[in-house]
């Protein structure tokens, strides 16, 4: 992939590339819909990533190559006016990351861009934010921004919310500016305090991506959201971070029926997320392996985000697993990918079960894929 991009960059711009970077897809192992909510998420990097090389320019303009796009152009002058409703959906990113570093008053000279990567689109392991995060590194790099991880991650952050329109929270931008190699990474939404937590050697991270494909922006993600700050004005508080349960339960009968629904999911998936984080710590396969089921199952029936092709998988991969693993939806929902932390012995008996039952039910094929918790974006060039 590497040498794909350079060849493709000495192409189109006559000459190899001064920065390469490399930025890594995320799963969350629990923690759904809690960061906008200031909550906690239980994330790690993949080692599925996005290439990003870069070359400076004479002159004000940015033009970006995409090669999985059939090698798409986007081009724009960092002196016009960027417009979100280019035709080109990918490019929107890209002008997004320009405009998200513009605004916090970094300066910036015009360059050549491409990018390639091979993290599923759509499968909710965080494309995008690689995409923005990969982009906003190679930026800095060429400038040399004084830029800590986390405005890398707040810049990606703002991309989507105040460009693409995607109303995410801080999560997947900041797992990939931050991640350790190997661990997990508790992150607390609110007060942005990271801390590792290690996987078992003998738990393999496995991904199944039903290819139910999902887009957030025109999904309910934005509707969802809304729900939870409806939820959080009714207890008088800015959001749901600073509502206990026994807070949420006197005014519950003062909410929507469907507001309620909305928050008791995130009070209980905060809660449900910090003691997988000890389970994950202290090698309680069991614990874990409830809270991963009492998630999904809290995803399908107070949040409402799950569709039949991946709840069949939870449950056929749940079989399987027993309580010796853990299973869920992960990423924001309406489609997309399984997460599973499984014994090594049991990977064959688990993409066996998926091969046989999964077209069979549903239509679809699954892709399938392993990976080890990776390292956060990284300059290799």
């Amino acid at each position: 992939m590497l040498t794909n991009l350079q060849e493709a960059f000495i192409v189109h711009f006559g000459a190899p590339p001064q920065h390469v970077i490399r930025a890594p897809g995320r799963v969350n192992l629990i923690g759904e819909h809690t960061d906008y909510n200031n909550g906690f998420v239980l994330p790690c990097a993949l080692e599925q990533h996005t290439l990003v090389a870069l070359s400076p320019r004479t002159d004000n303009t940015v033009c970006t190559l995409a090669l999985d796009y059939e090698h798409a152009l986007d081009t724009f002058s960092l002196g016009q006016s960027l417009v979100s409703n280019t035709h080109q959906a990918w490019a929107n990113y890209v002008r997004g990351v320009v405009y998200a570093l513009q605004a916090r008053d970094f300066s910036l000279r015009g360059c050549n861009i491409a990018i390639t990567g091979n993290i599923p689109q759509g499968a909710g392991l965080s494309s995008s934010a690689a995409l923005e995060v990969g982009v906003a590194k190679a930026l800095a790099v060429d400038n040399n921004l004084d830029i800590t991880d986390l405005t890398l991650a707040q810049v990606g952050q703002a991309a989507e919310n105040d460009f693409v329109g995607c109303h995410c929270g801080i999560m997947d931008q900041l797992i990939c500016t931050s991640a350790t190699a190997g661990t997990a990474t508790l992150i607390d939404c609110q007060d942005f305090i990271l801390k590792p937590v290690n996987i078992p050697a003998d738990l393999s991270l496995l991904l199944v991506n039903s290819n139910v494909r999902r887009g957030l922006v025109d999904s309910e993600y934005n509707e969802r959201r809304e729900q939870c700050e409806r939820a959080a004005a009714t207890c008088g508080v800015s959001s749901l971070r600073d509502v206990s349960l026994e807070q949420f339960q006197v005014n519950r009968q003062a909410m929507e029926p469907l507001v309620a629904k909305r928050a008791q999911h995130v009070l209980e998936e905060n809660e449900r997320t910090l003691l997988a984080a000890a389970a994950l710590q202290n090698n309680d396969i069991e614990q874990l392996s409830q809270l991963m089921a009492a998630s999904h199952l809290s995803m399908m029936n107070l949040f409402e985000i799950t569709v039949p092709p991946v709840d069949f998988l939870v449950a056929q991969i749940g079989e399987i697993l027993g309580s010796d693993g853990g299973v869920r939806m992960t990423g924001g929902g309406f489609g997309g990918c399984v997460v599973a932390l499984a014994p090594a012995e049991l990977l064959d008996d688990i993409v066996t079960r998926v091969e046989d039952t999964y077209y069979s039910h549903t239509g679809l094929q699954a892709s399938i894929y392993t990976s080890a918790p990776a390292e956060g974006v990284v300059s290799i060039q």
